[in-house]
Protein backbone atom coordinates (compact mmCIF):
# COMPACT_ATOMS: atom_id res chain seq x y z
CA UNK A 1 0.00 0.00 0.00
CA UNK A 2 2.64 2.69 0.69
CA UNK A 3 4.71 1.49 -2.32
CA UNK A 4 1.66 2.07 -4.30
CA UNK A 5 1.08 5.41 -2.59
CA UNK A 6 4.74 7.03 -3.04
CA UNK A 7 4.92 5.70 -6.86
CA UNK A 8 1.53 7.53 -7.17
CA UNK A 9 2.98 10.82 -5.44
CA UNK A 10 6.74 10.49 -7.83
CA UNK A 11 4.57 10.14 -11.01
CA UNK A 12 1.92 13.10 -10.01
CA UNK A 13 5.15 15.20 -9.52
CA UNK A 14 7.08 14.14 -12.77
CA UNK A 15 3.62 14.95 -14.65
CA UNK A 16 3.45 18.63 -12.85
CA UNK A 17 6.97 19.09 -13.53
CA UNK A 18 6.77 18.14 -17.28
CA UNK A 19 3.82 20.12 -17.12
CA UNK A 20 5.95 23.40 -16.11
CA UNK A 21 8.75 23.23 -18.08
CA UNK A 22 8.11 21.53 -21.54
CA UNK A 23 10.48 22.70 -23.34
CA UNK A 24 13.00 21.15 -20.74
CA UNK A 25 11.75 18.11 -21.00
CA UNK A 26 11.25 17.96 -24.95
CA UNK A 27 15.26 18.82 -25.08
CA UNK A 28 15.89 15.61 -22.67
CA UNK A 29 13.50 13.45 -24.39
CA UNK A 30 15.47 14.51 -27.90
CA UNK A 31 18.95 13.86 -26.43
CA UNK A 32 17.79 10.03 -25.48
CA UNK A 33 16.44 9.68 -28.87
CA UNK A 34 19.16 10.99 -30.54
CA UNK A 35 21.77 8.65 -28.21
CA UNK A 36 19.54 5.73 -29.05
CA UNK A 37 19.31 6.14 -32.71
CA UNK A 38 23.06 7.01 -33.04
CA UNK A 39 24.37 4.36 -31.22
CA UNK A 40 22.29 2.09 -29.13
CA UNK A 41 20.03 0.64 -31.76
CA UNK A 42 22.73 0.07 -34.93
CA UNK A 43 25.32 -1.38 -31.79
CA UNK A 44 22.77 -3.79 -30.51
CA UNK A 45 21.02 -4.57 -33.17
CA UNK A 46 23.00 -6.98 -35.41
CA UNK A 47 23.74 -8.92 -32.00
CA UNK A 48 20.03 -9.40 -30.88
CA UNK A 49 19.39 -10.88 -34.13
CA UNK A 50 23.14 -13.05 -33.48
CA UNK A 51 21.14 -14.54 -30.19
CA UNK A 52 18.14 -15.65 -32.25
CA UNK A 53 20.48 -17.15 -34.83
CA UNK A 54 22.94 -19.15 -32.70
CA UNK A 55 20.36 -19.95 -30.59
CA UNK A 56 18.28 -21.85 -34.13
CA UNK A 57 21.39 -22.60 -36.13
CA UNK A 58 23.01 -24.77 -32.89
CA UNK A 59 25.94 -22.40 -32.04
CA UNK A 60 24.98 -22.36 -28.15
CA UNK A 61 25.10 -25.71 -27.95
CA UNK A 62 28.41 -26.06 -29.59
CA UNK A 63 29.78 -23.27 -27.32
CA UNK A 64 28.42 -24.66 -24.33
CA UNK A 65 30.52 -27.77 -25.38
CA UNK A 66 33.51 -25.78 -26.36
CA UNK A 67 34.03 -23.54 -22.94
CA UNK A 68 32.00 -26.10 -20.76
CA UNK A 69 34.62 -27.18 -18.68
CA UNK A 70 35.96 -23.26 -18.06
CA UNK A 71 32.53 -22.10 -16.93
CA UNK A 72 32.19 -24.78 -14.62
CA UNK A 73 35.52 -24.79 -13.10
CA UNK A 74 36.20 -21.35 -12.92
CA UNK A 75 33.01 -19.81 -12.12
CA UNK A 76 30.96 -22.34 -10.82
CA UNK A 77 28.28 -22.33 -13.91
CA UNK A 78 26.93 -24.38 -16.73
CA UNK A 79 28.26 -24.82 -20.57
CA UNK A 80 25.01 -22.95 -21.44
CA UNK A 81 26.36 -19.67 -20.13
CA UNK A 82 29.23 -19.12 -22.06
CA UNK A 83 27.02 -17.85 -25.18
CA UNK A 84 24.95 -15.46 -23.02
CA UNK A 85 28.15 -14.23 -21.73
CA UNK A 86 29.32 -13.98 -25.09
CA UNK A 87 26.33 -12.43 -26.55
CA UNK A 88 26.13 -10.03 -23.36
CA UNK A 89 29.70 -8.16 -24.07
CA UNK A 90 29.40 -8.38 -28.00
CA UNK A 91 25.96 -6.69 -28.17
CA UNK A 92 25.51 -4.75 -25.13
CA UNK A 93 22.90 -4.33 -22.32
CA UNK A 94 20.20 -5.86 -22.56
CA UNK A 95 21.50 -8.73 -24.66
CA UNK A 96 23.50 -10.82 -22.20
CA UNK A 97 20.14 -10.04 -19.86
CA UNK A 98 17.73 -11.50 -22.68
CA UNK A 99 19.93 -14.72 -22.96
CA UNK A 100 20.19 -15.42 -19.09
CA UNK A 101 16.33 -14.93 -18.67
CA UNK A 102 16.16 -17.37 -21.65
CA UNK A 103 18.46 -19.99 -19.73
CA UNK A 104 16.44 -19.69 -16.66
CA UNK A 105 13.09 -20.17 -18.27
CA UNK A 106 14.82 -23.26 -19.62
CA UNK A 107 15.93 -24.20 -16.05
CA UNK A 108 19.51 -24.80 -17.89
CA UNK A 109 20.93 -22.36 -14.76
CA UNK A 110 19.23 -22.40 -11.22
CA UNK A 111 18.39 -19.27 -9.62
CA UNK A 112 22.11 -18.32 -7.59
CA UNK A 113 23.75 -19.13 -11.02
CA UNK A 114 21.64 -17.05 -12.86
CA UNK A 115 22.07 -14.14 -10.62
CA UNK A 116 25.58 -14.48 -11.25
CA UNK A 117 25.17 -15.07 -14.99
CA UNK A 118 22.93 -11.74 -15.03
CA UNK A 119 25.54 -9.88 -13.66
CA UNK A 120 28.41 -11.00 -15.77
CA UNK A 121 26.56 -11.03 -18.63
CA UNK A 122 25.05 -7.02 -18.57
CA UNK A 123 27.88 -5.38 -20.48
CA UNK A 124 28.50 -1.92 -22.22
CA UNK A 125 28.39 -2.49 -26.18
CA UNK A 126 32.52 -2.43 -26.98
CA UNK A 127 31.83 -0.67 -30.34
CA UNK A 128 30.26 2.32 -27.94
CA UNK A 129 33.49 2.14 -25.45
CA UNK A 130 35.94 1.69 -28.74
CA UNK A 131 34.14 3.79 -31.54
CA UNK A 132 32.03 6.39 -29.75
CA UNK A 133 34.45 7.24 -26.08
CA UNK A 134 37.40 6.18 -27.53
CA UNK A 135 37.41 8.32 -31.02
CA UNK A 136 34.44 10.43 -30.59
CA UNK A 137 34.60 11.62 -27.47
CA UNK A 138 37.91 11.62 -26.28
CA UNK A 139 40.16 11.38 -29.56
CA UNK A 140 42.20 8.99 -28.55
CA UNK A 141 41.30 5.19 -29.59
CA UNK A 142 43.20 3.33 -27.37
CA UNK A 143 42.02 5.17 -24.38
CA UNK A 144 38.46 3.52 -25.13
CA UNK A 145 40.71 -0.12 -25.51
CA UNK A 146 41.93 0.72 -22.02
CA UNK A 147 38.56 1.58 -20.18
CA UNK A 148 37.30 -1.57 -21.88
CA UNK A 149 39.86 -3.82 -20.18
CA UNK A 150 39.28 -2.29 -16.98
CA UNK A 151 35.10 -2.53 -17.39
CA UNK A 152 35.90 -6.70 -18.17
CA UNK A 153 38.30 -7.28 -16.18
CA UNK A 154 36.98 -5.83 -12.69
CA UNK A 155 33.88 -7.86 -13.95
CA UNK A 156 35.74 -11.37 -14.19
CA UNK A 157 37.42 -10.49 -11.05
CA UNK A 158 34.15 -9.40 -9.06
CA UNK A 159 32.53 -12.56 -10.94
CA UNK A 160 35.14 -15.25 -9.04
CA UNK A 161 34.91 -13.63 -6.16
CA UNK A 162 30.90 -14.31 -5.93
CA UNK A 163 31.52 -17.83 -7.69
CA UNK A 164 34.06 -18.71 -4.79
CA UNK A 165 32.29 -17.55 -2.19
CA UNK A 166 28.96 -19.29 -4.16
CA UNK A 167 26.80 -16.52 -2.02
CA UNK A 168 22.42 -17.61 -1.86
CA UNK A 169 23.21 -20.90 -3.34
CA UNK A 170 20.66 -23.42 -2.41
CA UNK A 171 20.68 -25.81 -5.26
CA UNK A 172 23.54 -26.01 -7.62
CA UNK A 173 21.30 -29.43 -9.64
CA UNK A 174 20.94 -28.67 -12.99
CA UNK A 175 18.97 -31.21 -15.63
CA UNK A 176 21.30 -32.37 -18.13
CA UNK A 177 22.36 -30.11 -21.05
CA UNK A 178 21.37 -30.85 -24.80
CA UNK A 179 25.31 -30.56 -25.64
CA UNK A 180 25.51 -33.10 -23.31
CA UNK A 181 23.22 -35.33 -24.53
CA UNK A 182 24.13 -34.96 -28.15
CA UNK A 183 27.68 -36.78 -27.66
CA UNK A 184 29.22 -39.49 -26.03
CA UNK A 185 32.72 -39.29 -23.55
CA UNK A 186 34.44 -41.63 -26.87
CA UNK A 187 33.46 -39.08 -29.19
CA UNK A 188 36.34 -36.63 -30.37
CA UNK A 189 36.15 -33.53 -29.87
CA UNK A 190 35.32 -31.87 -33.24
CA UNK A 191 32.45 -34.51 -33.42
CA UNK A 192 30.97 -33.67 -29.75
CA UNK A 193 31.16 -30.20 -31.71
CA UNK A 194 28.86 -30.70 -34.55
CA UNK A 195 27.08 -33.03 -32.88
CA UNK A 196 25.92 -31.08 -30.13
CA UNK A 197 25.31 -28.02 -32.94
CA UNK A 198 23.38 -30.80 -35.46
CA UNK A 199 20.99 -31.50 -32.70
CA UNK A 200 20.16 -28.20 -31.73
CA UNK A 201 19.35 -27.23 -35.10
CA UNK A 202 17.12 -30.32 -35.87
CA UNK A 203 15.45 -29.53 -32.50
CA UNK A 204 14.77 -25.67 -33.21
CA UNK A 205 13.38 -26.92 -37.15
CA UNK A 206 12.59 -23.31 -38.47
CA UNK A 207 13.68 -22.84 -41.70
CA UNK A 208 16.62 -20.26 -42.70
CA UNK A 209 13.91 -17.37 -43.92
CA UNK A 210 11.78 -18.23 -40.59
CA UNK A 211 14.42 -17.72 -38.39
CA UNK A 212 15.78 -14.32 -39.80
CA UNK A 213 12.05 -13.17 -40.31
CA UNK A 214 11.20 -14.14 -36.28
CA UNK A 215 14.52 -12.69 -35.10
CA UNK A 216 14.45 -9.23 -36.55
CA UNK A 217 11.20 -9.01 -35.63
CA UNK A 218 11.80 -9.09 -32.18
CA UNK A 219 15.46 -7.75 -32.13
CA UNK A 220 13.71 -4.27 -32.88
CA UNK A 221 10.55 -4.88 -30.92
CA UNK A 222 13.00 -5.24 -27.77
CA UNK A 223 14.96 -2.05 -29.46
CA UNK A 224 11.93 -0.36 -29.72
CA UNK A 225 11.28 -0.72 -25.51
CA UNK A 226 15.59 -0.24 -24.78
CA UNK A 227 14.61 3.35 -26.56
CA UNK A 228 11.47 4.53 -24.33
CA UNK A 229 13.25 3.15 -21.57
CA UNK A 230 16.38 5.58 -22.54
CA UNK A 231 13.87 8.53 -23.52
CA UNK A 232 11.99 8.18 -19.59
CA UNK A 233 16.08 8.22 -18.11
CA UNK A 234 17.24 11.12 -20.00
CA UNK A 235 13.96 13.28 -19.00
CA UNK A 236 13.75 12.20 -15.58
CA UNK A 237 18.02 12.82 -15.07
CA UNK A 238 16.97 16.39 -16.82
CA UNK A 239 14.18 17.15 -14.47
CA UNK A 240 16.28 16.17 -11.20
CA UNK A 241 18.93 18.03 -12.33
CA UNK A 242 18.04 21.02 -9.72
CA UNK A 243 18.07 18.52 -6.84
CA UNK A 244 21.64 17.47 -7.48
CA UNK A 245 23.06 19.96 -8.47
CA UNK A 246 23.90 21.61 -5.25
CA UNK A 247 25.57 18.95 -3.84
CA UNK A 248 27.28 17.81 -6.86
CA UNK A 249 28.51 21.52 -7.66
CA UNK A 250 29.98 21.27 -3.95
CA UNK A 251 31.89 17.66 -4.68
CA UNK A 252 32.65 19.01 -7.99
CA UNK A 253 31.32 15.64 -10.15
CA UNK A 254 28.57 17.05 -12.27
CA UNK A 255 28.51 13.65 -13.92
CA UNK A 256 26.83 11.92 -11.84
CA UNK A 257 23.46 13.01 -11.92
CA UNK A 258 23.54 12.16 -15.66
CA UNK A 259 25.08 8.67 -15.10
CA UNK A 260 23.24 8.09 -12.58
CA UNK A 261 19.77 7.83 -14.51
CA UNK A 262 22.00 6.73 -18.49
CA UNK A 263 25.06 5.57 -18.74
CA UNK A 264 25.46 6.91 -22.28
CA UNK A 265 24.78 10.52 -21.67
CA UNK A 266 26.80 9.86 -18.32
CA UNK A 267 30.01 8.74 -19.86
CA UNK A 268 30.12 11.73 -22.30
CA UNK A 269 29.54 13.98 -18.74
CA UNK A 270 32.51 11.88 -17.28
CA UNK A 271 34.55 12.84 -20.54
CA UNK A 272 33.95 16.55 -20.18
CA UNK A 273 34.65 17.10 -16.56
CA UNK A 274 36.83 19.00 -15.18
CA UNK A 275 38.29 17.01 -12.72
CA UNK A 276 39.86 18.95 -9.43
CA UNK A 277 42.29 15.77 -9.50
CA UNK A 278 44.22 13.76 -11.71
CA UNK A 279 43.57 15.21 -14.83
CA UNK A 280 42.41 13.12 -17.33
CA UNK A 281 42.95 9.97 -15.68
CA UNK A 282 40.58 10.94 -13.73
CA UNK A 283 37.85 11.40 -16.42
CA UNK A 284 38.87 7.71 -18.15
CA UNK A 285 38.12 6.22 -14.61
CA UNK A 286 35.12 8.11 -14.15
CA UNK A 287 34.03 7.20 -17.70
CA UNK A 288 34.69 3.42 -16.57
CA UNK A 289 32.93 3.16 -13.75
CA UNK A 290 29.57 4.96 -15.42
CA UNK A 291 30.04 1.91 -17.67
CA UNK A 292 29.99 -0.37 -15.37
CA UNK A 293 27.15 1.00 -13.45
CA UNK A 294 25.09 1.03 -16.84
CA UNK A 295 22.42 3.92 -15.13
CA UNK A 296 18.88 3.51 -13.87
CA UNK A 297 17.47 2.78 -17.68
CA UNK A 298 19.69 0.20 -18.39
CA UNK A 299 19.22 -1.34 -14.83
CA UNK A 300 14.97 -1.06 -15.70
CA UNK A 301 15.89 -2.55 -18.76
CA UNK A 302 16.97 -5.55 -17.38
CA UNK A 303 13.99 -5.31 -14.36
CA UNK A 304 11.63 -5.89 -17.80
CA UNK A 305 13.63 -8.54 -19.43
CA UNK A 306 13.81 -10.81 -16.41
CA UNK A 307 10.02 -10.00 -15.50
CA UNK A 308 9.02 -13.65 -15.52
CA UNK A 309 11.48 -16.04 -13.35
CA UNK A 310 13.06 -15.37 -9.98
CA UNK A 311 16.14 -13.97 -10.87
CA UNK A 312 16.14 -10.31 -8.46
CA UNK A 313 16.78 -6.66 -9.39
CA UNK A 314 18.39 -5.69 -6.19
CA UNK A 315 20.97 -8.23 -6.25
CA UNK A 316 21.88 -6.74 -9.70
CA UNK A 317 21.38 -3.63 -9.07
CA UNK A 318 24.16 -4.09 -6.19
CA UNK A 319 26.75 -5.89 -8.58
CA UNK A 320 26.63 -2.95 -10.64
CA UNK A 321 27.26 -0.26 -8.01
CA UNK A 322 30.79 -2.67 -6.83
CA UNK A 323 31.30 -3.30 -10.45
CA UNK A 324 31.06 0.72 -10.78
CA UNK A 325 33.51 1.25 -7.74
CA UNK A 326 35.54 -1.53 -9.10
CA UNK A 327 36.47 -0.40 -12.28
CA UNK A 328 36.97 3.03 -11.69
CA UNK A 329 39.50 2.13 -8.81
CA UNK A 330 40.90 -0.57 -11.54
CA UNK A 331 41.45 1.88 -14.13
CA UNK A 332 43.37 4.04 -11.73
CA UNK A 333 45.78 0.82 -10.40
CA UNK A 334 46.32 -0.66 -14.10
CA UNK A 335 47.20 2.83 -15.88
CA UNK A 336 50.74 2.98 -15.35
CA UNK A 337 51.59 -0.35 -16.44
CA UNK A 338 48.84 -0.85 -19.27
CA UNK A 339 50.71 2.82 -20.36
CA UNK A 340 54.20 1.12 -20.00
CA UNK A 341 53.16 -1.46 -22.02
CA UNK A 342 50.94 0.03 -24.99
CA UNK A 343 53.98 2.52 -25.57
CA UNK A 344 56.14 0.08 -27.04
CA UNK A 345 53.55 -1.08 -29.84
CA UNK A 346 51.49 2.27 -30.57
CA UNK A 347 52.71 4.60 -33.10
CA UNK A 348 54.16 7.85 -31.47
CA UNK A 349 51.26 10.40 -30.51
CA UNK A 350 48.76 7.59 -30.42
CA UNK A 351 49.11 7.30 -26.66
CA UNK A 352 47.94 10.03 -23.94
CA UNK A 353 50.26 11.14 -21.33
CA UNK A 354 48.24 11.96 -18.61
CA UNK A 355 49.41 14.29 -15.64
CA UNK A 356 47.58 16.44 -12.96
CA UNK A 357 48.03 19.74 -14.22
CA UNK A 358 47.11 18.45 -18.14
CA UNK A 359 44.60 21.03 -19.59
CA UNK A 360 41.07 19.56 -19.82
CA UNK A 361 41.40 21.17 -23.66
CA UNK A 362 43.79 17.85 -24.10
CA UNK A 363 40.02 16.14 -25.16
CA UNK A 364 38.18 18.44 -26.91
CA UNK A 365 36.65 20.63 -23.72
CA UNK A 366 33.81 20.79 -22.36
CA UNK A 367 32.21 21.87 -25.60
CA UNK A 368 33.70 19.53 -27.93
CA UNK A 369 30.11 17.35 -29.12
CA UNK A 370 27.01 17.21 -28.47
CA UNK A 371 24.13 14.57 -28.68
CA UNK A 372 23.46 15.17 -32.55
CA UNK A 373 27.08 15.05 -32.78
CA UNK A 374 27.50 11.97 -31.49
CA UNK A 375 29.72 9.32 -33.95
CA UNK A 376 27.13 7.08 -35.34
CA UNK A 377 27.71 3.31 -35.32
CA UNK A 378 25.15 2.71 -38.91
CA UNK A 379 28.39 1.69 -40.59
CA UNK A 380 29.51 -0.49 -38.77
CA UNK A 381 25.73 -2.46 -37.65
CA UNK A 382 25.21 -2.60 -41.43
CA UNK A 383 29.18 -4.24 -42.05
CA UNK A 384 28.43 -6.97 -38.87
CA UNK A 385 24.62 -7.41 -40.24
CA UNK A 386 26.28 -8.15 -43.70
CA UNK A 387 28.32 -10.68 -42.29
CA UNK A 388 26.32 -12.44 -39.57
CA UNK A 389 23.74 -12.98 -42.81
CA UNK A 390 26.26 -14.50 -44.82
CA UNK A 391 28.02 -16.57 -42.27
CA UNK A 392 24.66 -18.42 -41.19
CA UNK A 393 23.44 -18.54 -44.67
CA UNK A 394 26.94 -20.96 -45.06
CA UNK A 395 25.49 -22.40 -42.06
CA UNK A 396 22.66 -23.22 -43.30
CA UNK A 397 23.63 -24.52 -46.43
CA UNK A 398 26.76 -26.71 -44.89
CA UNK A 399 24.38 -27.99 -42.31
CA UNK A 400 22.74 -31.07 -44.24
CA UNK A 401 26.12 -31.98 -45.03
CA UNK A 402 26.66 -32.93 -41.52
CA UNK A 403 23.52 -34.42 -41.08
CA UNK A 404 24.26 -36.76 -43.98
CA UNK A 405 27.68 -37.43 -42.51
CA UNK A 406 26.14 -38.34 -39.25
CA UNK A 407 23.48 -40.46 -40.68
CA UNK A 408 26.46 -42.71 -42.58
CA UNK A 409 28.70 -43.35 -39.06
Amino acid sequence: MVKTILIAIISILLVGTIIVQPDTAFQASLQGLTVWWNIVFPGILPFLVLFELMTAFGLAHAASTLLGPVMHRLFKLPGEAAHAIALGWMGGYPAGAEATASLRKQNKVDQSQGQRLLAIAHMPNPLFMLVVIGAGFLHKPIVGIMIAAAVWLSALFLLLLLSIANIGSRNNVIEPSLDAAASKPQDGFVKQLTGAMQLGREQDGRSFGKVLGDAVSSSVQKLLMIGGFMIFASVLAKLAQPLFAPLLTKLNASFIGPALFESHIGAYAAAIWETPVGGSLMNAAAIAGVLAWSGLGGILQTGYTIAGTDLKLLPFAAFRMMHAVGAFLLTLLLWNPMSALLRYVTPPGTFPVFSPDQPQAAWGGPTAITASDMPMLWSYSITASLLLLTAFALLHFVSPLWRTRRIGR
